[in-house]
């Protein structure tokens, strides 16, 4: 989704760049009616502005072998930055684990978990995210 700031151009480029992070300068120059040099230079503009703040690939979890998501609602007692920044860490350490959110709500956490299959997941969720509560977590509550 293009930002509200920045001028017509520079939301066209983030469009089309959104949907294909890949494409060519000169394409991109094209579809938004610019000169190649000149389309170059925005889009360097709004990466040194940190707007555009990387390429990824997007994964297909299926053919990857990855077809089932889950997510698991963490709470914690003790709501500190230090507190934060250790169980992130811990949590994101797990290598199932796609994505870490802090969350408002019943929960403080929603972790979102990749797992081959329901027996994977049961795996990572008893012997990799319940190992870290019981000896990594400062002060848990209870896991979801």
């Amino acid at each position: 989704m293009p930002p509200p700031s920045g001028d017509r151009i520079d939301r066209a480029i983030l469009t089309v760049l959104q949907r294909d992070g890949r494409i060519a300068n000169i394409d991109l120059a094209e579809e938004i009616s610019l000169s190649p040099s000149a389309c170059l230079r925005r889009v360097k503009a709004l990466e040194a502005g940190g707007i555009i703040e990387g390429y990824r690939a997007e994964i297909s979890r299926a053919e990857a072998g990855l077809g089932l998501t889950a997510f698991i609602g963490v709470r914690v007692d003790s709501h500190s930055r230090a507190t934060a920044d250790e169980i992130e860490r811990a949590l994101t350490a797990i290598p199932a684990v796609v994505a870490c959110y802090l969350v408002t709500g019943s929960d403080d956490y929603l972790v979102e978990i990749a797992a081959r299959d329901m027996a994977d997941y049961e795996d990572v969720l008893l012997d990799q995210v319940r190992r870290w509560w019981r000896h990594t977590a400062p002060s848990p509550s209870a896991p979801c």
